[in-house]
C-alpha cells in the first residue's frame, strides 16, 4: 500500500469533517452516532498502524514507508517513519480508541468534542511522521489549537486560564524553533529532514556580545530548538503549565496530554537536536543532566505535597520525563534505548492513572485526595487496577516502569555517576508520593458518607483498562519487543553523532561531565 502513512494519519480528519458537515443537532442519537464514528476511525487507524509495525524491518535504519510529493510553493509533503518514530506512531493509534471510549458519559457538545481529538490525533501522528521541517512545524504547532480547545471548553472552572497558560508557554517556546529553521533552510537549502541530518552546520566557536559560543551555530541552533522541546516535554523549571493543564482539562484530555502530546518533546530531540547539532548537543548534555536530575528529585518532592489527585500525578510525569531527557544526554545506547522505552511505558502507565482518576472523578466529581478514603470497601476491582498502575509508576520488577528507569539510569550512571546518584533517589521519592496517595484513597475505613453509595467499575471501564494492564505486563516481562525495533536505529543514530564531534571536543566533554 504505497500511501499507508498518509491514510493513518488523515483518516481521523477524514471522519472529523465528515461529523462536521454531515451530522445534525444536539440530540442523544446524534451523540451517540457522533462517538461511535469517532471511535469506529480511531479503531480503524490503530488496524492500519498494524500493517506499518507488521511490515517494519527493524534492521534498515533508514526511513522506511516513505511517501514524497510537491505540496505547495515549492515545498514537499514527505512522509515516512524508522526505528525511532514508528512506535510513537503506534502509541498514538493504540490510545485514541481508548481516549474516544473513555469520553462516553460527555454530554455537552459531543460532535465538537469529537472532532477536536479526531483533528489531534492527525496533528500527533503527522509531527511523529513528517519528514520535511515545514512539515513538522505546522503539525507541531497545529496540535496547539484542538488541546486548546479541549481544556478551554470542556475543563473544570479554571480553564480558560489553564488554555492560555498551554497555548503561550508551549507557543512562545516554538517561536526560537522556527527563527532556527529558517537559518537552516538557508544555510542547507532544503527543508528534506534525512538531508539535513547529514548536512554539517557550522561548529567553530565565535564570540557574540562579548560571549564566547562554544560550538558556534550549531549550539546556537541546540537552544533555539531545546526552547521549544523543553517547554514540550515538560523540563524543569518550564513545567508550570503542566499540572494547571492537567488538572482542568477533561480526563480524556489528560490522557492525551501525559500519553502523546509530552512525548513530542523527547522525540524532537531525538529526531532534531542529537543528529542534526551533534557538537551543539554535546556542548549542553551536561548542563541538561544536572536539569533533568534537579527535575527529577524537585517535582517528586513537589508531588508529595499535593492535595489534587491529577495535579499529583502531573507533577509524578515531570519527574518521569526528567530521566527521559537525562536518558537522552547520557548519549549512549542504554540511555537513548531507556529514554525511549520510558516514554512509550509512561504513555500506557500515566494515561492509565489518569484514566483511574476520571473513574472516581465522574462519580464523585472531586478529585481532592482527603474527599476520599476506603475505596477498597466498595470498589475491590478499582482497587486492583490502581495498585497495579501505582505500582508500575513506582518501576516495580515485571512492569514495563521498571525497564525504562533501570536503562535510563544505567545510561545516567554510564555518563556521569553523580547525576545517577541524584537521579536514583527519585526512585525512593516516587515510591513515597505514589504510596501515600494509594493509602489516602484506597485503604482505611469507609467512614464518609458520601462515600458509602459510590459504585463498583461498570464493563466499559473495566474493558478500556484491560489492554493498558496488558501492555505494561507485557513490555515488563519481554522488552525486547521495543528494544529489538528501535536498537538499530539508536546504534546508527550514536555513531553518527559521535563521528560527527571533534576528537577534543568530545574529551573536553567527558572530564566536564566527570
Amino acid at each position: 500500500m504505497n500511501n499507508l502513512l498518509s491514510i493513518i494519519t488523515f483518516l481521523p480528519l477524514v471522519a472529523a469533517v465528515i461529523l462536521a458537515l454531515f451530522l445534525r443537532g444536539e440530540d442523544e442519537a446524534a451523540n451517540r452516532n457522533a462517538k461511535y464514528l469517532a471511535l469506529a476511525a480511531t479503531v480503524a487507524t490503530f488496524l492500519f498502524s498494524l500493517l506499518v509495525i507488521i511490515g517494519f524491518d527493524p534492521a534498515d535504519t533508514g526511513f522506511q514507508f516513505v511517501e514524497e510529493g510537491e505540496w505547495i510553493m515549492g515545498l514537499k509533503y514527505k512522509m515516512g517513519v524508522d526505528g525511532i518514530s514508528v512506535l510513537f506512531v503506534m502509541l498514538t493509534t493504540f490510545m485514541m480508541p481508548l481516549t474516544i471510549w473513555a469520553s462516553w458519559g460527555v454530554t455537552s457538545r459531543v460532535k465538537e468534542y469529537m472532532i477536536a481529538f479526531l483533528l489531534l490525533e492527525t496533528l500527533m501522528l503527522g509531527v511523529f511522521m513528517a519528514l520535511d521541517l515545514v512539515l513538522f512545524y505546522l503539525f507541531f504547532e497545529a496540535g496547539l489549537i484542538p488541546m486548546f480547545l479541549i481544556i478551554g471548553i470542556w475543563g473544570g472552572k479554571d480553564r480558560i486560564y489553564a488554555s492560555f497558560k498551554f497555548f503561550l508557554y508551549t507557543f512562545l517556546g516554538s517561536v526560537l524553533m522556527l527563527v532556527a529553521m529558517i537559518y537552516m533552510f538557508v544555510d542547507a537549502g532544503t527543508t528534506d529532514i534525512p538531508t539535513l541530518m547529514n548536512h554539517s552546520f557550522g561548529s567553530e566557536d565565535f564570540s557574540l556580545l562579548g560571549i564566547q559560543i562554544v560550538g558556534g551555530a550549531q549550539t546556537l541552533l541546540f537552544l533555539a530548538f531545546f526552547a521549544s522541546f523543553a517547554v514540550k516535554m515538560p523540563m524543569w523549571p518550564v513545567h508550570t503549565w503542566l499540572p494547571d493543564a492537567h488538572v482542568q482539562a477533561p480526563t480524556a484530555g489528560s490522557v492525551v496530554l501525559a500519553a502523546i502530546l509530552l512525548k513530542m518533546g523527547g522525540y524532537g530531540f531525538l529526531r532534531f537536536s542529537l543528529p542534526m547539532f551533534p557538537v551543539g548537543a554535546d556542548v549542553m548534555a551536561c548542563f541538561v543532566l544536572w536539569m533533568s536530575a534537579i527535575a527529577i528529585v524537585y517535582t517528586s518532592l513537589v508531588a508529595l505535597v499535593q492535595e489534587d489527585m491529577k495535579k499529583l500525578i502531573a507533577y509524578s510525569s515531570v519527574a518521569h520525563m526528567g530521566y527521559v531527557t537525562a536518558g537522552i544526554f547520557a548519549l549512549n545506547q542504554q540511555g537513548l534505548d531507556g529514554a525511549i522505552f520510558q516514554m512509550i511505558s509512561h504513555g500506557f502507565i500515566s494515561g492509565a492513572l489518569f484514566l483511574c482518576v476520571g473513574v472516581i472523578y465522574d462519580r464523585m466529581h472531586t478529585r481532592e485526595i482527603d474527599a476520599y478514603g476506603g475505596l477498597v470497601n466498595r470498589m475491590p476491582a478499582y482497587a486492583l487496577i490502581f495498585m497495579f498502575f501505582t505500582m508500575a509508576n513506582v518501576g516495580l520488577p515485571g512492569t514495563s516502569g521498571f525497564v525504562g528507569e533501570f536503562l535510563t539510569l544505567v545510561g545516567m550512571f554510564k555518563a556521569n555517576t553523580w547525576v545517577a546518584l541524584v537521579a536514583t533517589s527519585g526512585v525512593i521519592f516516587s515510591a513515597a508520593y505514589a504510596l501515600y496517595l494509594y493509602r489516602r484513597v484506597v485503604f482505611g475505613d469507609l467512614i464518609k458518607e458520601s462515600l458509602k453509595s459510590i459504585t463498583e467499575m461498570n464493563a466499559r471501564e473495566k474493558a478500556i483498562f484491560a489492554p493498558l494492564v496488558f501492555m505494561t505486563l507485557l513490555l515488563g516481562v519481554y522488552p525486547s519487543l521495543v528494544t529489538d525495533i528501535i536498537g538499530p536505529s539508536v546504534e546508527a543514530l550514536l555513531i553518527n553523532f559521535h563521528a560527527a564531534i571533534p576528537a577534543d571536543a568530545a574529551e573536553m566533554a567527558q572530564a566536564a561531565s566527570h
